[in-house]
């Protein structure tokens, strides 16, 4: 039992007198006088309701409810008053017996003293009491910000617990049996619980959700009544919040211009929207001018506006002015520079005076390489103004010849391998590419072997045609290769060229013929031959009899038929037998001599080819075993047709008792006639055996899969353990939480027994020997047998009731 004081700041003589007694314990009760007996419980660790101990003989006062404050925490007391010192003695016997837990004392005042120190005592408010200790954690609704200092008595209305609500609308909603604070009059109108937007540990700081809202637009809510407005100072406006605004964040406002008909300084004037900073250059602009409504910067100065030269703002105190380096100048910037791009300066010459030198010296601009060609003429006789590299030579204002220059000291000379010439550079050469030689056979007199005689330049080759013709006849000037022989100016007939003299003519392996060439070959393209057919008359054997043109081959079918039955004028192969004429049947052709036969390997058989085969497909082929007599095994023997491969299971029965006519594969195994486990065939070499992933486990396919559908997976457990009937809606994943069989018993000090599994599950409270609290224990209960009856003696024989809240109907587990 404990002893401590419960008032704190004392205000009055009498709560004093209050305090002092309680360090004066026990108290004698006096004679003298009118007193009473004071017992105090404390409720804070006390969870039976107080209306349990409030029939203990309470006197005329009945009870009162204190405060104590000890440090930061307020504990309420209720305190019990007693005219005679038998009640009192009684009372505390009886609360020291049902609540061992409670602070308990007494003092002897007089009612008139209580009830001064009761009407004086300093109170706290309610939600700073604190209410008695729980574990509120273990309910599912844990105590958090608001609801922790709460008195247990708000929420469990008349010591009601069971079935108080978890939500928010419920208490606060009003009108109910737990009336706590619901929403005001001007509360934003939605849909959502009070968790979606408050939180428990201030209800002030909300997070609106504006998926909820109920409203059409924003300023159903934000009229500054509901929910915070425009303010005094908002730009003027009648676009909805959200065309500005996020429902996310509030001050992250990106303002539609598109709407705005105003100037831009009707609003960005300093109140409220932010103008023009104090280092902004002085101008009578409209903001737009240079700034863009959808970023302030970077802005772009519009000089198309601006009065007066560059340097009224250019002056590295408005704006940046010329850097340190800056070439020395008077001019104005905009003589060098583009207003559109500082950096890209692009120098007028125009406007300059004085020759080139007086600038690119090396001191104000850069002057000549150390590599230069050595010349006193200004630099804008080979370079322009616009780029200093890739000088170009203007070779029309000179007088002297090349060679004067291009003498290998000056500029470069011939090189070693040039063609030995005392001609100037300009008869082959430009002065606009040095490297690129073309000559100007214009100015050439003469015939083309007055310098292409081997010596001067390139001759004839030693296999050129033999003639005496010059070589522009064949040969251009601007390219010596290809030639090309214009027949359109030749006169008589190929041969008088195509002699295989002057021109090559018909060769060993041609066609005899006495045919001028150009019947098939055409004067552009000498080897391609296309035999016209369109002008031949007669039939194809007058040419095509391996005389004139190529006849049939030795292997050709028999048949007096002329070519283009088969063949075509357009491709002789492949031809193309037109089977619709053919009379008689198809061996008559296909004998092996006529045309192929049946192969070395064909089964043997006296059917027809057309029973198998079809005319416009020789290769694919179609058994028909409708007429087939006798066993598979007649054909299917390995030598007439294929039969069963090294890797077939073994097996006496006929093909037909798992495979079809129709396709060799897929096949149907019967496995009604199988003797013997699965697994003897379904091993991975004679069938198909488990996959990778397979669930491990020692049983048989056949524990789980069917033969009519291996799909289809279903066990049957008939352990003790786990048997058949168990509760249907348990899935293998509840128990074999792994890829096997093997399951590990979550107690397995009570395997195999039902506990092994459900010790975890176990309520002792269901599970009563007696009415008056002793129970049962896992371990007697472990297979689930007995605790079905609550006794009422010790040799539980008499049944008191019958318990049946917790029993299955379908009497599964």
């Amino acid at each position: 039992m404990r002893y401590q004081p419960f008032f704190q700041s004392v205000r009055s003589l009498f709560l004093s007198l209050l305090i002092l007694g309680f360090f004066l314990i026990p108290a004698p009760v006096h004679s003298a006088g009118p007193s009473t007996v004071i017992y105090a419980l404390n409720l804070e660790s006390s969870l039976t309701p107080v209306g349990a101990i409030d029939n203990v003989g309470m006197g005329k006062l009945g009870y009162q409810t204190l405060f104590r404050k000890d440090g930061q925490t307020w504990h309420r007391l209720r305190l019990g008053f007693f005219s005679s010192m038998s009640d009192a003695e009684a009372a505390l016997d009886r609360w020291r017996k049902n609540y061992p837990d409670a602070w308990i004392t007494r003092v002897s005042v007089s009612e008139k003293q209580l009830a001064q120190a009761v009407s004086s005592a300093e109170k706290p408010a309610e939600s700073a009491v604190r209410s008695p200790s729980f574990d509120h954690f273990t309910t599912g609704f844990p105590l958090e910000g608001e609801h922790e200092n709460l008195r247990c008595g708000r929420c469990h209305v008349n010591g009601i617990f069971k079935g108080t609500p978890r939500q928010c609308s419920p208490c606060h909603s009003g009108g109910g049996r737990i009336a706590a604070q619901g929403v005001s009059a001007n509360h934003i109108p939605t849909q959502g619980d009070c968790d979606l937007c408050h939180a428990s540990q201030a209800w002030s700081k909300v997070r609106m959700d504006h998926s909820l809202a109920t409203t059409a637009n924003c300023s159903g809510c934000h009229n500054n009544s509901m929910a915070i407005g425009k303010p005094g100072n908002h730009p003027a406006s009648s676009g909805l919040c959200s065309a500005c605004h996020s429902t996310i964040s509030w001050q992250a406002t990106f303002f539609d211009h598109n709407s705005i008909t105003q100037t831009c300084f009707s609003c960005h004037n300093g109140n409220p929207i932010p103008g023009k900073t104090s280092r902004h250059i002085a101008s009578d602009n409209n903001c737009e001018n240079c700034h863009r409504p959808t970023v302030w910067i970077d802005a772009t100065y519009d000089h198309s506006l601006a009065t007066g030269p560059c340097f009224n703002c250019h002056n590295g105190s408005s704006v940046h002015g010329k850097p340190a380096n800056h070439i020395t100048s008077t001019n104005s910037c905009d003589a060098c520079h583009v207003a559109a791009a500082w950096a890209s300066v692009a120098m007028d010459h125009s406007q300059a005076t004085g020759t080139c030198s007086g600038c690119h010296n090396g001191t104000v601009a850069p002057g000549k390489s150390a590599t230069h060609v050595q010349t006193t003429v200004q630099c804008d006789a080979c370079h322009t103004t616009t780029t200093f590299v890739g000088g170009k030579v203007d070779h029309t204002s000179i007088t002297a010849s090349c060679g004067s220059c291009h003498n290998g000291s000056t500029a470069p000379g011939k090189s070693a391998t040039h063609i030995t010439s005392t001609n100037n550079c300009d008869a082959c050469h430009v002065t606009n590419n040095w490297a690129t030689t073309r000559m100007d056979h214009s100015a050439v007199t003469g015939t083309c072997s007055g310098c292409h005689n081997g010596t001067v330049a390139p001759g004839k080759s030693a296999t050129h045609v033999q003639t005496t013709a010059q070589c522009d006849l064949c040969h251009g000037t601007s390219a010596w290769l290809p030639a090309n022989i214009d027949h359109t100016n030749v006169s008589g007939t190929c041969y008088s060229c195509h002699n295989g003299s002057t021109a090559p003519g018909k060769s060993a392996t041609h066609i005899t013929s006495t045919n001028s060439c150009d019947a098939c070959h055409v004067t552009n393209n000498w080897a391609t031959i296309r035999m016209d057919h369109s002008a031949v008359t007669g039939i194809c054997t007058t040419c095509h009899n391996g005389t004139v043109a190529p006849g049939k081959s030795a292997t050709h079918v028999q048949t007096t038929a002329q070519c283009d039955l088969c063949h075509s004028t357009s491709a002789w192969l492949p031809a193309n037998i037109d089977h619709t004429n053919v009379s008689g049947t198809c061996y008559s052709c296909h004998n092996g001599s006529t045309a192929p036969g049946k192969s070395a390997t064909h089964i043997a058989s006296t059917n027809n080819c057309d029973d198998c085969h079809i005319t416009n497909n020789w290769a694919t082929v179609r058994m028909d075993h409708s007429a087939i007599t006798g066993s598979c095994t007649s054909c299917h023997n390995g030598i007439t047709a294929p039969g069963k491969p090294g890797t077939h299971i073994q097996t006496s029965g006929p093909c037909d008792l798992c495979h079809s006519t129709l396709a060799w594969t897929p096949a149907s195994f019967d496995h009604s006639a199988a003797a013997g486990v699965c697994s003897s065939c379904h091993n991975g070499t004679t069938a198909t055996g488990t996959p990778g992933g397979h669930f491990v486990t020692t049983q048989q396919c056949d524990s789980c899969h069917r033969t009519t559908g291996w799909a289809t997976i279903s066990f049957n457990h008939s352990s003790s353990a786990y048997p058949g009937t168990h509760r249907s809606s348990v899935t293998c994943v509840n128990c074999h939480t792994g890829n096997s069989q093997i399951v590990a018993w979550p107690t397995a000090a009570y395997k195999p027994d039902c506990a092994g599994c459900h010790a975890n599950d176990y309520r002792a409270d269901e599970h009563r020997k007696v009415s008056g609290g002793a129970y049962y224990t896992v371990s007697e209960l472990r297979n689930c047998a007995g605790a079905c009856h609550t006794y009422t003696d010790s040799t539980l024989s008499t049944i008191s009731r019958s318990r049946n809240s917790e029993h299955r109907s379908n009497g599964s587990f």
